[in-house]
């Protein structure tokens, strides 16, 4: 999957001159969270998000530095913020380090170029000119449409646990000495023991996401490493979400 296939590709885009009221309201209008700057020529030239509008003297949001801070920080990061807190138009204001990707990159980069730098949202730009943006809903939204693309698949019990113990056998985190797997009429039964009570909640989810299973059942024993005390598994309820409702 790349950039281009679940970016959003009508982006609402402001220009350097637009005031920083304005910028505001179509936010809150649109209800979006950023907008590209762009120049008459169409370059992207900055972004203005909810976050460069924080700190704004109206609602007495702008910083209060002591004289000593105000002393340490110097009169450039001072004149700095003083614009940003008082500017009327989006190019004072705007950050000019915009992050972008080009409509090929692969989605999992786009994710670890969000992680890495902490942002919220990617442009998508093509010889210097925005073509879309990639949100965190965007992200969502091709989530959903993949899981809701992915519909059960029928197979054997047979194949459904081979298919269980391949994936189990994939993880390195996984006591597969100890454990043992069970598949009657596409119900998953994990038994075993685990020395790492967060191993149960993951060994379900494994076993769920297996393509035609239709519930887990845990019967799996926690063994307390240290104690050697050993803690049955959960009594009748349900092991996942899938066994309450499958």
């Amino acid at each position: 999957m790349r950039a281009e296939d679940i970016m959003t590709r009508q982006v609402v885009t402001i220009s350097p001159e637009t005031t920083v009221e304005a910028a505001a309201r179509l936010m809150l209008e649109r209800r979006i969270s950023g907008l590209p700057v762009v120049d008459k020529s169409g370059a992207l030239v900055g972004l203005v998000t909810e976050g460069d509008l924080l700190r704004r003297a109206e609602t007495g949001t702008d910083r209060q530095h002591s004289a000593w801070l105000a002393l340490l920080l110097g009169p450039g990061r001072l004149a700095r913020d003083y614009v940003q807190e008082h500017g009327r138009q989006c190019h004072e204001v705007m950050t000019r380090r915009v992050f972008s990707v080009a409509p090929e990159t692969l989605v999992a980069e786009v994710v670890r170029e969000l992680e890495r730098h902490r942002i919220k949202r990617v442009v998508v730009a093509k010889d210097g000119r925005l073509v879309g943006i990639i949100t965190r809903a965007n992200l969502l939204q091709a989530l959903a449409d993949t899981l809701r693309a992915q519909p059960p698949r029928a197979t054997g019990d047979a194949a459904l646990r081979k298919r269980v113990l391949a994936e189990i056998d994939k993880q390195p985190w996984t006591p597969r000495a100890s454990l043992d797997v069970d598949v009657n009429d596409a119900v998953v039964t994990l038994r075993g023991t685990i020395t790492d009570e967060r191993e149960r909640t993951a060994l379900c989810v494994l076993a769920e996401n297996v393509p035609g299973v239709k519930s887990v059942r845990d019967e799996l024993a926690w063994v307390e490493p240290m104690s050697g005390t050993i803690i049955p598994p959960p009594s009748e309820e349900p092991a996942s979400p899938s066994a309450a409702t499958g």
